[in-house]
């Protein structure tokens, strides 16, 4: 062949020369975990996320906060969140469409979540979303009225135990499919006629009336939105061009209307609902924040239309912080997790004698007055416990988790603390210690400051401002 290459020759020859380079690249690459936008990147160098998402709507003929389960609504009733790998132990966020989860029922979520990570219960974080038409979980109620013979009812853990055995096998199976972190997003947006104050004051500083979330009365509905925070967050989990989750925080009860005998998401779960087929990519998980003293009671009347109409706002809020967003690199040394464990004083109205007394009325009521679940709570405080509070830094981002139905106060407290940061708060974690008011609203009265609604003491203020400043303080 007179040593040359003819046509056919050279282009079979380029075509062996490009497949070894391709393959030698790709052997290059397959030890690389992804492209930041500063190039290649190392396997010990980016974070990993994976994502769960199993469901937690319950079986009819269950019992939910209120009612018997009759019957099934579109959607369902979810339990998801996210690990964090490759900053230290794992970290777990997870949030569960249901009215509540004390006391042992919290600690056993944790525990089950972290063993599942691979990692330790103080580094998990369980929050519920204080939907109404939702199971209540507590472990602890449960054994006190079992131990009497009573019927626990709504406390029956039955399914909430098969509820964690889905978590674990799905936190399992998740971690084999985490994929890299190369950015986050921050992003936020004001959200449009949701949240109001519930609590309208009179002349003496005394609360007159409480405008819930879902109020009939004009009158109570032309008074002014009183102190909210309008501020929906957002923090997004990027691979290069791709989002893997989305995060969202806002701060309202989340009824439209409820005791329907149907579980559902309510409007926080149809905005999430919406968003997840808008931004599919990602898994959409939704946060309530600091909204023990807020409701949707100045825009919501109960009427069942008001649902897609108060879900559609929180949506556009979230499609708005989505369109706002801000991209930064993230590395390993920019994620710290942080925790103060805090004893939460006891309200001088528990008493474990009265309250035992209460195990001799037969009333249905009774069981929707919570009083195993507080003789719990007073129990545990008595013996020692503490509650976690617990702050992820994620680059700016500053996430706290808080306890109970926390008045937004403290999550404006917490934003004004660090106004040169992205802090978010998510509230409704352990829900032992029901309202949690700030030391004010104890002399205001009201509702959520009763005996029947708050467990804790006015006390309750400087423990947690002082545990949210120390948490905040400490990461610069």
């Amino acid at each position: 062949m007179n040593g040359t290459f003819n046509r056919r020759e050279w282009f079979l020859a380029s075509i062996g020369v490009s497949i070894t380079c391709f393959l030698l690249c790709s052997t290059h690459a397959s030890g690389l975990e992804s492209l930041s936008p500063s190039g290649p990147v190392k396997d010990d160098q980016l974070v990993r996320i994976a994502t769960f998402d199993v469901d937690a709507t319950p079986p009819i003929g269950s019992r939910m906060a209120y009612d018997p389960v009759t019957n099934w609504w579109d959607l369902t009733l979810k339990a998801r969140g996210i690990v964090l790998m490759n900053a230290g132990q794992p970290i777990v966020l997870c949030a569960v469409d249901w009215i509540g989860i004390a006391n042992e029922g919290h600690d056993e979520f944790r525990a089950t979540l972290a063993k599942a990570a691979g990692t330790i219960p103080s580094r998990v974080a369980v929050h519920t979303v204080h939907q109404h038409d939702a199971p209540d979980c507590d472990f602890s109620a449960e054994k006190i009225l079992k131990e009497r013979g009573l019927d626990p009812a709504s406390y029956n853990g039955d399914f909430a135990r098969e509820v964690l055995h889905r978590l674990d096998r799905a936190i399992k199976e998740s971690l084999s499919r985490a994929q890299p972190i190369t950015e986050i997003g921050l992003g936020k947006a004001i959200v449009e006629k949701v949240a109001s104050n519930r609590r309208i004051l009179g002349p003496d500083g005394k609360v007159r009336a409480t405008r819930y979330t879902s109020c009939k009365d004009p009158a109570l509905r032309a008074e002014p939105e009183g102190t909210i925070d309008p501020e929906l967050s957002m923090i997004s989990f990027w691979n290069g061009e791709r989002p893997l989750a989305v995060l969202t925080y806002y701060a309202v009860h989340p009824q439209s209307y409820y005791r329907t005998g149907i579980p559902n998401p309510d409007f926080p779960g149809v905005a999430r609902f919406l968003r997840q087929l808008a931004i599919p990519a990602a898994l959409h998980v939704h946060f309530n924040g600091a909204g023990g003293n807020l409701g949707a009671g100045k825009y919501n009347d109960g009427s069942p239309e008001n649902r897609r109409i108060l879900a559609e706002r929180l949506a556009d809020g979230m499609r708005r912080a989505w369109e706002q967003t801000r991209r930064e690199p993230i590395k390993p040394d920019d994620v710290k997790w942080a925790v103060e464990s805090v004893a939460l004083p006891v309200a001088s109205h528990l008493s474990e004698t009265e309250l035992e007394a209460q195990f001799a009325k037969p009333d249905p009521a009774f069981f929707l007055s919570g009083a195993a679940s507080r003789l719990a709570f007073l129990r545990r405080c008595k013996s020692g416990h503490k509650i976690d509070v617990t702050c992820l830094s994620l680059g700016r981002a500053r996430l706290l988790h808080l306890p109970g139905e926390l008045f937004v106060e403290y999550q404006l407290a917490a934003k004004s603390m660090r106004p040169d940061r992205f802090v978010a708060m998510a509230a409704y974690g352990d829900y032992g210690p029901g309202y949690i008011g700030t030391k004010v609203a104890y002399a205001e009265g009201g509702y959520e400051t009763s005996p029947t609604s708050s467990n804790v003491s006015p006390e309750v203020e400087n423990v947690l401002i002082g545990a949210i400043k120390r948490l905040l303080e400490a990461s610069q």
